[in-house]
This record gives structure tokens, sequence and C-alpha cells, in this order.
């Protein structure tokens, strides 16, 4: 039998047993308790700090990032600002963030789309009795110059035609700017017509130089007239404003092999690249036009010119610089913007510049011989003809002339039947003169017209009123092809 004290001594020793057991069991769950806490502490922390990341990004985002991303959609060339923590970039939120920013940026620009075309057909209308309001203007005066022969008045109505067309032409590039049409329905014109029609609405058109080197006869369709002298015009207005009053405008019109060019060359300070990487935009026309960019006030010439290239398939090119230190614009006019006028039926304007080609292919030799018929001698194209009597104007013609004559036998032409085909010699047999001999008569011509020149100038100065009222008569004119 065992005894009573071996039983409670293991008695005693099973509880000891149980006693440390139980007490290892509440020390485990005692240290559990504490790294669940230490833990629970830890992520209590880390949440805190996230949601004040979070908050702190969402600050940026409305501080910072929004009116950078509205002001990008105006100006492309600001950056937007990224987030504060740059581990977010590819998170989900992240991600989120940069969806706010495009969304915000799709909305502002389809607004901004909304609004600026309802200012658009605000200003059509208000362009439109704008112009109707200058045209009435402009009938007005040209029916007082019709009625009165004062010189005087005459003059200060030519004055205040010249001031109302230059209204019209602002009024009418806003027109276009806004999605007008051009506004007048012209019939076919010479090339050079339009030209100077551009010139004429201009305050300093008397600083504009234009040297015509086209075909005669070489004009424009209807409907390309009105545009190519809004562009003219806008063009020279661009350049007269940039360069400095004492200086001249020079126009070259000039074919090439798809169509013409019409060359705008100032002596201004010229562009930067920037300046002139965002006026050959403008010109081009492929993006959309918003008044918003184009500055306050608005600054609309190129706008509009980037309206019509597009819209009658012109081309503008002034990213080049011009030989004087300025810029450089070419308007391009192709061959199926192109037709032909006779310039015996319907001549250019007088005021216009005469050109400096001749006309038609060259004309075979003739069959009479050079001593007995008019001839004129082979002179460089700079020359201006003369009259009936081989007598020069003794001035330039406003095309880069130097106004000398060319040399003319003042003897009579024979009627064609007075003159048998077999008496003269055929056009094989007759000597070619050499160059050096064309030089020295040339030479010679220019020596007696300068001594002639020089003799002139000495003379009373009693013709100074004939050439004033010439060059106001010449003036208008200018502003007559303008319309």
């Amino acid at each position: 039998m065992i005894e009573l004290p071996d039983l409670v001594a293991g008695g005693l020793a099973a509880g000891t047993l149980s006693a440390l057991a139980l007490g290892g069991g509440l020390l485990r769950l005692r240290r559990q308790q504490t790294r669940q806490r230490a833990e629970i502490s830890a992520l209590r922390t880390q949440l805190d700090g996230s949601l004040r990341a979070f908050t702190a990004e969402v600050e940026h985002l409305a501080a910072r990032r929004v009116p950078a991303a509205a002001q990008r959609v105006a100006h492309p060339h600001l950056a937007v600002p990224g987030p504060l923590q740059p581990l977010t970039v590819g998170t989900p939120l992240g991600i989120a963030l940069e969806n706010v920013l495009l969304a915000l940026q799709a909305e502002v620009a389809s607004q901004r789309t909304r609004v600026d075309a309802a200012a658009q057909a605000g200003m059509r209308g208000a362009t439109r009795e704008i112009q109707a309001a200058l045209y009435r203007l402009q009938d007005a005066l040209r029916r007082l110059q019709q009625r009165y022969d004062d010189p005087e008045l005459a003059q200060t109505l030519f004055q205040l035609d010249h001031e109302n067309e230059q209204s019209l032409r602002r009024a009418q590039v806003a027109a276009v700017v806004c999605g007008a049409w051009v506004g007048l329905a012209r019939e076919e014109s010479h090339l050079v017509d339009a030209v100077t029609g551009g010139q004429a609405r201009l305050a300093g058109y008397q600083r504009v130089k234009v040297h015509n080197h086209l075909e005669p006869g070489t004009a424009l369709v209807s409907h390309a007239v009105e545009p190519v002298a809004i562009i003219v015009a806008e063009l020279l207005d661009n350049a007269l404003r940039h360069s400095a009053p004492d200086t001249d405008v020079v126009v070259s019109l000039e074919h090439v092999h798809h169509g013409v060019c019409v060359t705008v060359d100032d002596a201004g300070l010229g562009m930067t690249r920037d300046e002139r990487d965002r006026a050959q935009r403008l010109v081009a026309g492929d993006a959309p036009i918003l008044l918003t960019d184009l500055g306050d006030p608005p600054r609309m010439g190129l706008a509009a010119i980037g309206r019509l290239t597009r819209q009658f398939d012109l081309g503008v090119d002034v990213s080049s610089a011009s030989p004087y230190g300025g810029v450089r614009a070419v308007l391009r006019v192709d061959s199926h913007l192109l037709s032909r006028l006779d310039p015996a039926d319907r001549p250019p304007a007088p005021s216009a510049p005469r050109t400096t080609r001749r006309s038609g292919p060259a004309a075979p030799a003739p069959t009479h011989a050079y001593d007995t018929q008019d001839a004129v001698p082979d002179a460089p194209r700079h020359h201006t003809p003369t009259d009936e009597n081989g007598n020069g104007d003794g001035e330039g013609d406003g095309n880069g002339n130097d106004g000398l004559p060319q040399r003319r036998r003042r003897r009579t032409r024979p009627a064609p039947a007075a003159v048998p085909e077999a008496s003269a010699p055929p056009a094989s047999s007759r000597p070619a003169r050499r160059p050096e001999e064309a030089a020295a008569a040339l030479g010679a011509l220019q020596s007696g017209t300068a001594a002639a020149r020089s003799g002139a100038e000495a003379a009373p100065a009693a013709g100074a009123p004939t050439a004033a009222a010439h060059d106001t008569d010449h003036t208008h004119d200018e502003g007559g092809a303008a319309r």
C-alpha cells in the first residue's frame, strides 16, 4: 500500500508542475499581448502617418497641381508639379490622382472652347454691323469725291476714305478670325492688283516698294482675290509696324515651279526662335484658333492669315530671316488658284507696277533690216519702256526701275505691204550683235540720259505741284484697287 506521505508528496509534485505549466502559459500570454499592443500601436502610427500624407497630397493637388493643370490647357509650355511623395507614382493612389488631373484638363478645354465659340459668335455679329456701316460711309465719301472738284476738299475726302479703309480692314480681319466669310466677292483680277490693293489699305503704304517680275496677265481666280489681298495687307502691316519708319518694305512677285510667290522683306529687328515658331504655327492654320490665345488686346493678323490659308489652300512661311536683318514672309499661291487675263483687253490698274518680264515667248527675228525700221536694243529688264518719240519719263516707275529710257528709232514704220518679203534679207543672214557691242551701246545711252537729267534738275521747280498731284492720284488709284 502506498503510504499517505507518498501520496501527498506526489500530489504536491503534480500541483507544482501544474502551477509551473500554468505560470508559463500565463507568461506567454502576457508576452503575446505585449507584442500585439506594440503591433497595434505601430499600425495606428502608420495609419496616422498615411492619413497625414494623403491629406497633404490632396492639399498639394488642390493648391498646386490642379491650377497648373488648368493653366497648361491654355499654355502647353507650363509644367504640372508631381506628387509630394514620389513613391506614390504608379500606385493606385498616384494613378487616381493623375486621372483627376486628366479629367479636369478635358473639362477645362471643353468649357474654354465653348466660351470662346460664344465670344466669336458675338464678335461676328458686331463686326458685321460695323462693316456694313463702314461700307455705307465709303459709298458716301465716293459720292462726295465725284460731286466736288475742289482740290483741297478732294484731298480731305481722300484722307477720310483712307482712314475708313483702314478701319474696314481691321473689322474684316476680326470677322475672318471669328470664322466669318471674307466679305467681298471679286472677279478675276491681276495678281499685282491684289497686292497693291492690300498695300493701299495700310497707313504707311508709301514705304512699300513692289517689284513685279510676273508674266504679263498673271491673274487670280475670283475666289482667291480678296484672301490674297487680306494676307498681303497683314504681312505688310506686320513688316511696317516692326521696322523703322525710315526704312522700306520690299515686295517681290516671282514665278515658282508650282505657282507664284509674293515675298515681303523688312528691315526690322526680327523675331526670336520662340516668336518665329509661334508665328509659323498661327499662319499655318493647323490648330484651332481661340481669341484667348491672341493676347490682350488680341493681335489678329497672323490668326486671320491662318484662317485664310487653311480655307483657300494657300501657303505662308515666316520662318526665314530677311536679307535686311528683319523677317522674310512668303505667300505661295499654287497654280490651281492662278488664271490669266489678256493685258490688252483688261490691263492692270494704272498704279500697279509694270512687270519686268516681256509678254509671251521670245518673238522670232523680224524679216526687215535693222537700219530701216524701229528697233529696241537688248537691255536689262530694269529699264522702262519709252513713249512713241523715244523719250523716257526720267523717273522710276515704282517697280525698282531706274527710269532710264530705251533707245527707239524715230523713223516711221512702213506699211507691211510696202516692203516686199523678197527684199528683206533672211533673219539668219543678219550678223548677231556681240555682248560687247550691246554693252557699249547701253553705256552710251546711259551717259546721254544722265546728262539730260542733270540739265533738267537745274531747271526751275515750276512742275513741283504737278508732281505732287501725280503722287496724290497714284495713291488714290492704289486705294481704289483695294476695293
